[in-house]
């Protein structure tokens, strides 16, 4: 059994373009992966009750390569009463820590269409503008070792 540490972070992003850019990188480097679809419980408060509810997890899994054990899922909730933020949960095994995954994270990154920690004016406002998750997010990644005040999309449809 590998040890591996997890890590949540809220996201900008759809899960699909999350999953999508994890995928076209396992392909990349020619990892043998597998697709995963759970459920999951969250909550948010109403006033003072906590609602709970089912969301749907998509996931990768690596199952071969130099990232074995390597895991992503990703789901959408709304915290507040509109509006959707996504979660992005990284299973990190300890084999590939250190520059290996902030390399991996960096890549991930630079794939997706958008900045995964900027929010939209209209997007904060609609899910509640001072929600915890839109700082929570820049921080998670900046404790990850990406630089959070420089972000570029570079097209890969070229390889």
């Amino acid at each position: 059994m590998m040890s591996s540490r997890l890590i949540e972070i809220p996201v900008s992003v759809t899960p699909t373009d999350a999953i999508r850019a994890l995928r076209e990188i396992g392909e990349h480097r020619n990892w043998k992966m597998h697709r995963v679809e759970e459920t999951k419980m969250v909550s948010r408060w109403a006033v003072v009750m906590p609602l709970s509810r089912i969301v749907r997890v998509l996931g990768l899994v690596v199952d071969e390569g130099n990232s074995i054990g390597l895991s992503m899922r990703t789901w959408s909730h709304t915290p507040g009463s509109a509006g959707k933020i996504t979660i992005l949960s990284f299973e990190v095994p300890a084999e590939i820590e250190g520059r290996v995954w902030t390399n991996l994270l960096n890549e991930w990154c630079s794939r997706l269409k958008r900045c995964p920690w900027k929010w939209k004016f209209g997007e904060r406002s609609m899910i509640g503008y001072f929600q915890p998750e839109f700082y929570k997010s820049k921080s998670q990644f900046k404790k990850e070792g990406i630089d959070i005040n420089r972000w570029s999309n570079i097209d890969f449809s070229e390889e």
